[in-house]
């Protein structure tokens, strides 16, 4: 029987999958399968398996066919890496897996002119008369999203005034009680402040729905209208997205690994390796410009 644990966040993450990803019902059935079974296998530990009993679980399958082992392991390996993002796990065993199949694709981002086109299409909403203040706040939602990178859940559930207009950084704890600090840029802070207005100052999270807050599966909806809207194909954004984005485009700006590590939240710089990646020419060139070596060179040619 699947572990509580287990249970919660295996529907944790297929919510996502549904959401963020658009996996069809069979896509998610397979999924939850996959899970399901891992899960009883080893007694209800599928969150906390350490590598050494993933490999052993992946031995369990050697009668299996080929492209059965690919489809297990891919789903186990996307759970772990989903865990790794959340701050639920500080590492991702899933490397412990089998991989009868192909390289595991680079995660989905946007380019400058896709992310341009977003945040034209928020202005588009704000210029309507009369004014909508649930454009305001899909502004401050876009805003901190590509601007600091959260991740949706930490978004959905930040409390009323944590983004305080004379701080230009938020502090958000995550799995362990373990802190980190979150830089807020100028402009994110003004679009918070104008959607708080509008919050009543007894609600208790800054985007307030019902009686709690925002869902992930609204905000998901949310950005994928924009995408919509700003001619940008919806099936390549989503929060999730956009914080990938986030991180690769500070690294192309030549951001410090570690920094980036730290803003992101990941305990083990090896998830924000395989998160944010950069093309190879953009890295040849920034060592090629700021490598000490280079000085050297030119102060003898």
């Amino acid at each position: 029987m699947t572990g509580g644990g287990d249970r919660a966040l295996i529907e944790r993450f297929l919510e996502m999958m549904a959401a963020e990803a658009g996996a069809a019902a069979n896509t998610i059935a397979a999924y939850r399968s996959d899970l399901d079974l891992a899960s009883v296998a080893l007694d209800g530990g599928l969150v906390e398996a350490s590598e050494v009993d993933l490999a052993r679980l992946g031995d369990g399958w050697a009668t299996l066919a080929r492209s059965t082992v690919a489809r297990k392991a891919a789903a186990l390996r996307r759970f772990y890496a989903f865990l790794a993002d959340e701050g639920l796990r500080g590492d991702d065993p899933g490397a412990a897996l089998p991989r009868p199949g192909t390289a595991r694709a680079l995660p989905k981002t946007l380019s400058h002119a896709d992310v341009d086109r977003l945040f034209a299409g928020v202005e588009a909403r704000l210029a309507r008369d009369p004014a909508d203040p649930n454009d305001l706040r899909l502004s401050a939602l876009v805003e901190l999203l590509y601007g600091s990178g959260l991740r949706a859940s930490e978004l959905v559930s930040l409390p009323r005034n944590a983004v305080a207009p004379d701080r230009p950084f938020l502090i958000l704890k995550g799995k362990g009680g373990r802190e980190r600090m979150v830089p807020i840029s100028d402009r994110a802070r003004a679009a918070v402040g104008a959607w708080r207005d509008h919050v009543a100052a007894g609600r208790l999270w800054l985007f307030p729905s019902g009686k709690g807050h925002l869902s992930r599966v609204r905000l998901y909806q949310l950005i994928k209208a924009l995408a919509a809207e700003a001619g940008v194909p919806p099936d390549r954004v989503s929060p999730h997205v956009l914080r990938h984005a986030f991180a690769t485009h500070l690294l192309e700006g030549g951001a410090d690994l570690r920094a980036l590590q730290s803003m992101l939240g990941h305990a083990d710089i090896a998830t924000t390796e395989i998160y944010t990646h950069v093309d190879a020419r953009r890295l040849v060139e920034l060592v090629n410009q700021r490598h000490p070596l280079v000085d050297v060179e030119r102060r003898h040619a």
